[in-house]
């Protein structure tokens, strides 16, 4: 069984570095389920269960997400939010690296976990962490998830399967992540001592809460883009999304 790495590392302002690499099933797109000797209560799914969570204790007992980010909290816990780190994320195909903050880089790197740690409502996130850009911005960021969205209507279509080309269960899906951004900001409240990971999440979940309300104004504002796809000499194409 193949894996996509990812090698996410962190250049803290005393020199340190920490790295960390991520394995994804290469067909599942899943993180690898390494062995955590001593799962933290906070992990446990019946702990501050999302009001959403599909998942039963007996077939889950653990959080997905907060399984996979109790491997991490004493990174978070080495800075504060608005430190300043240098991010190399390597993967087989190239090296992005940036100088940031240290909320910003655990928000990305926490955005990649989530997607593809086997929680029901990151899991229509999955296909971006293949395709992950780190630190982008609103603009790329509802570019994305709208190209990935429609893509996934594309393949419903070809399976003779109902197609959304209105966007509509984009929104959907958004608002159900908010609820787990939530309930994964109230754990890592009880696993860490800094503030760089919850403000990573409150990061996350303000992308959360506008994308779905800025998604048809940001992709009229992008369709100058597409001019080569579009009859702009007739007069009366409908515009509207």
């Amino acid at each position: 069984m193949g894996s996509y790495n990812i090698i996410y590392r962190f250049q803290l302002a005393d020199n340190q570095t920490e790295t960390v690499g991520l394995q994804l099933d290469e067909n599942t797109l899943l993180l690898s389920d390494q062995y955590l000797a001593n799962t933290p209560e906070w992990t446990k799914l019946r702990y501050k269960q999302c009001p959403n969570c599909p998942l039963k204790p007996k077939e889950s007992p653990n959080c997905p997400v907060a399984k996979q980010l109790a491997r991490h909290t004493d990174l978070f816990d080495k800075v504060q939010s608005f430190d300043k780190v240098k991010l190399v994320v390597k993967t087989s195909q190239r090296m992005t690296s940036q100088k940031t903050t240290a909320q910003k880089a655990i928000s990305a790197f926490i955005g990649l976990i989530m997607a593809s740690s086997g929680c029901p409502h990151t899991a229509p996130f999955r296909p971006m962490a293949r395709f992950h850009l780190p630190l982008a911005d609103e603009q790329e960021t509802i570019y994305r998830a709208a190209s990935m969205y429609l893509l996934a209507q594309y393949f419903k279509e070809k399976n003779n399967q109902p197609a959304d080309w209105h966007l509509k269960g984009l929104k959907k899906i958004y608002q159900e992540l908010s609820v787990v951004n939530q309930g994964i900001g109230g754990r890592l409240r009880e696993a860490t001592k800094t503030d760089s990971s919850l403000n990573a999440i409150v990061n996350l979940d303000m992308y959360t809460k506008v994308i779905p309300d800025m998604i048809e104004e940001s992709l009229f504002e992008m369709q100058s883009l597409f001019e080569n796809y579009l009859d702009l000499s007739d007069s009366n194409h409908d515009f509207r999304f």
